[in-house]
């Protein structure tokens, strides 16, 4: 918008920041905050749709008309793993529960609640069960501390806030009111190995926080895309396959944070500009590194 263009941003989501809103907790990232952050675009002439999802992106551009699209969609669907469970079992995934912790009702978790996962949305939903009241918030990983995927901050908070972690562990069986867990042991390529050692543990509910990956089905049928691994593939422009759609975020390969989210927009905005102005962007050198009397 800053450089002159009409930018239009459809959102699926009933309110808008995507994942920043409905996969974050508000502890980590204060929606005022977040709201605030995303008047200051809208305020640049941005026109913003909420409610409104794309379903096939080629559709839209023609629609539009659009010179150039910018997709970033979101990480909104969790990974599943088939565990076996009963009929009153309580099992939800840990991106439902922390987008029902936007809705007018919070999810109902019970006192005793066991998290499935060793990510940093494992944490969260640790935390967030905390909040709502968990006397019991227990993570489950198949892994040892150190290989846990969930930054050390993370983990030493959630310990801090009274997260009992469960390391070497799987859940094999989910009842109704408890869950069985086996122990696990590392073969020597790190691989953790079933022991046939069970134990029985309360849980009211099991959340799995087993990973996420992005919603494509907008770019069925868009030739010269490519998708590997659940992402696609874009150019040191950000552009994918198929030309005048560039791609960020979650659904590219990168660390999916909030952090390198926002690089990727303003990265792809000044090569969208320099696209449809047929040039390229000049390598921009890059910062010095900041020194202590720089921090805030």
């Amino acid at each position: 918008a800053m450089l002159g263009h009409e930018v239009f941003i459809r959102d699926s989501g009933e309110q808008p920041g995507g994942m920043m809103r409905y996969g974050i907790p508000a502890y980590r990232l204060p929606r005022d905050v977040l709201d605030a952050e995303i008047q200051r675009i809208l305020d640049l002439g941005v026109t913003l749709e909420c409610s409104s999802t794309v379903k096939d992106i080629r559709e839209a551009i023609t629609e539009g008309p659009f010179d150039a699209a910018f997709l970033a969609v979101g990480a909104h669907l969790a990974k599943r793993a088939y565990i076996p469970a009963g009929e009153a079992s309580h099992v939800l995934d840990a991106i439902s529960l922390l987008r029902g912790m936007e809705g007018e009702e919070r999810p109902f978790l019970g006192r005793h609640v066991v998290v499935y996962g060793g990510g940093d949305t494992a944490m969260d939903a640790a935390r967030t069960a905390k909040r709502l009241g968990a006397s019991d918030a227990i993570v489950v990983y198949r892994r040892d501390r150190d290989r846990m995927p969930a930054h050390e901050s993370e983990v030493q908070e959630a310990l801090e806030e009274g997260v009992v972690m469960k390391w070497l562990s799987t859940v094999k069986l989910a009842g109704p009111q408890s869950l069985l867990i086996e122990k696990m042991e590392l073969d020597e390529t790190g691989f953790p190995q079933p022991t046939g050692e069970v134990e029985e543990i309360p849980a009211d509910s099991l959340v799995l926080a087993l990973g996420q990956e992005a919603d494509l089905s907008l770019l069925d049928g868009v030739p010269g895309l490519e998708v590997q691994d659940g992402v696609v593939q874009v150019a040191e422009n950000m552009m994918t396959g198929h030309e005048g759609i560039f791609a960020g975020g979650d659904m590219v390969p990168a660390e999916r944070t909030v952090t390198v989210g926002l690089g990727h927009g303003k990265q792809a905005a000044r090569n969208i500009d320099a696209w449809l102005h047929g040039q390229e962007v000049p390598r921009a050198p890059k910062h010095e590194l900041a020194a202590f009397d720089k921090l805030n």
